[in-house]
């Protein structure tokens, strides 16, 4: 095999195609980046079996074959050239040549006969998005996954698709994170749990044009996610995905209206007070037209006084402040709306709509005079 192709081309496949390389594995070829120019198209491939990324990029093929080479090797040698046109020549015992310019890499492939290219998937069903509605959906949810194997269903999200609605959940036991939003039309009814590795990948890679769309394909086992050159592969969680909607209370004896971004800023002064690691709730004691947010740690203490619009009783209540950060991130209102019930239950930040619901649980604290 011998192709040619610039710099900026195959660095950028082979990133991208790198977030599905496999980083604990005890076989080698996993570790591996398949370089496929046997069919007149430069592609690269990487598997690591649960997750697999194809994509195809531009270049002279001077002669046709295929090689796998290793995954980081390759990266750091491409990553580290010059600006130009790279050449990559193998021949029959797998030695592959790389050179750009005035430098030159040789170094040991394996064979293209032992690689693991992606699975033929039979797409059942698929759904059209733009990518920076997929992009944003991820963002918006994924911090709310729990990253315990213990329960795999919670280090996936569940896409549910009901008509021209997607809704997409996510839930580590401490906090649930939902949005909605409108498709383009139609589709029947599809229940399926994404792996948040995954999601968190395709995040990565995908441009997010507004004008550029992601088709996304359903199999039982499978779910595919193509756009531009490339395509993502990977298995879904299998189970049944929490029955959140009796979590999902409409009942409140606390509504709050308040300025996000006053808010949030508060709570982030607040959390300089936190080293990583401690466990200390901001507290909110809301009255009527004023919220006073506190936290006392062993570094110092905090108060700080917001104007809010109060519905129902008075009411202190205290929170885990990264929960009610992560969630105030990713919300794009200027007012947003927070509805509790008493002490001990959910708090729900969610628009009119519902397009939003985020449920934090609150935490225990004792009050000091």
């Amino acid at each position: 095999m011998k192709l040619v192709c610039s710099k900026s081309n195959l660095l950028n496949g082979v990133q991208i195609v790198s977030k599905a390389v496999s980083s604990k594995t005890t076989m080698s070829i996993l570790e591996c980046i398949m370089v496929d120019a046997t069919k007149g198209i430069i592609t690269l491939t990487a598997n690591d079996m649960d997750l697999g990324i194809e994509t195809t990029i531009e270049g002279d093929i001077l002669e046709k074959g295929m090689i796998a080479l290793d995954a980081k090797m390759f990266l750091e040698i491409v990553r580290n050239f010059d600006d130009g046109d790279i050449t990559v020549e193998t021949d029959n015992s797998c030695k592959t040549v790389i050179t750009c310019g005035k430098s030159k890499f040789t170094i040991i492939g394996k064979s293209g006969e032992d690689f693991s290219f992606l699975p033929l998937v039979e797409k059942e069903d698929s759904v059209v998005i733009s990518q920076f509605t997929l992009k944003e959906i991820v963002r918006q949810t994924i911090f709310s996954i729990s990253d315990n194997d213990n329960n795999k269903l919670m280090t996936g999200e569940l896409f549910e698709i009901n008509g021209d609605e997607l809704k997409v959940v996510s839930l580590d036991g401490h906090r649930i994170s939902i949005r909605r939003i409108r498709l383009k039309e139609n589709y029947g009814v599809k229940k399926v749990i994404v792996p948040g590795k995954t999601l968190n990948e395709v995040s990565k890679i995908l441009p997010g044009g507004a004008e550029n769309d992601v088709v996304i394909s359903f199999t039982a086992k499978h779910i595919v996610f193509e756009f531009d050159n490339t395509t993502v592969v990977s298995r879904l969680i299998e189970g049944e995905y929490f029955r959140i909607d009796q979590m999902l209370s409409s009942d409140y004896e606390t509504k709050v209206k308040i300025n996000k971004k006053d808010l949030l800023s508060c709570i982030n002064r607040a959390s300089s007070l936190v080293k990583e690691g401690e466990k200390k709730p901001i507290i909110m004691n809301i009255t009527d037209g004023n919220m006073e947010l506190r936290i006392n740690s062993v570094h110092g203490s905090m108060n700080e006084d917001i104007d809010i619009e109060k519905q129902g009783k008075d009411l202190m209540i205290g929170f885990n402040p990264k929960f009610l950060i992560d969630a105030l991130r990713v919300i794009d209102d200027e007012e947003i709306d927070l509805y509790m019930v008493n002490p001990k239950a959910p708090c729900f930040i969610k628009d009119v709509d519902e397009n939003y619901i985020y449920l934090i649980l609150p935490v225990n604290f004792t009050t000091v005079s």
